[in-house]
């Protein structure tokens, strides 16, 4: 690798990060007077916990946000400089997304945010992962498990559309969302995790 390539890529790593570290959910609730979002529901800062506030808006605001800085970053950074740098740079802002340097390292779990990346860098695979999210959770009614699943998915189904590129960064990606899906696993496991619509035990 050039000393070009390195600067690209570490360019890349380091505006995608800055970009997915944009806590939305927690700034378009403190703009709406609803105070700090870490702490109600679960404390995190995705859109699901602002929907617990009672605002579908904001909720659905901060949905489209987090996935679009995502998207966002990689089409830039693949625009700017190439399609690896656009990987990185949507790899990046998802790790941005989940782990804020603002904020302590303690963000969202990155569901949106990953579904932004994919749709960005490479659309069949991230429709099909969508397509596999909404399956799960017509069957079984719950949206961690079908977040696990879609994101498991990811990795296979770039690979059948021969993107080996985009099937690394979906096992990367998947891997960030298991770790911070970790206590939603515990509930699955132990029978305790909601429905959709259903109320958190």
């Amino acid at each position: 690798m050039s000393i070009w390539t390195l600067a690209a890529m570490t360019l890349a790593a380091g505006g995608g990060y800055l970009l997915g570290s944009i806590p939305f959910g927690l700034v378009i609730t403190n703009l709406a007077g609803l105070g700090d979002i870490r702490q109600i529901g679960s404390g995190n800062i995705g859109a699901t916990n602002v929907l617990r506030t009672g605002r579908k808006d904001l909720a659905l605001a901060t949905l489209v946000l987090d996935a679009g800085k995502a998207g966002l970053a990689a089409l830039i950074f693949t625009w700017l400089i190439g399609t690896e740098a656009g990987l990185v740079a949507g790899g990046a802002a998802f790790f941005g997304h989940c782990f804020p340097v603002w904020l302590g390292f303690k963000g969202g779990k990155g569901v949106a945010t990953f579904y932004g990346t994919i749709l960005a860098v490479a659309w069949p695979v991230g429709v099909l992962a969508a397509l596999t999210w909404i399956g799960m959770a017509l069957m079984m009614r719950i949206s961690s498990l079908s977040a696990l699943v879609a994101a498991a998915a990811s990795p296979i189904i770039a690979y059948a559309f021969g993107r080996g590129d985009v099937g690394i960064l979906c096992l990367f990606l998947a891997a960030i969302i298991y770790w911070r899906h970790r206590a939603n696993i515990a509930r699955l496991l132990d029978g305790s995790e909601p429905k959709i619509g259903g109320a958190k035990a």
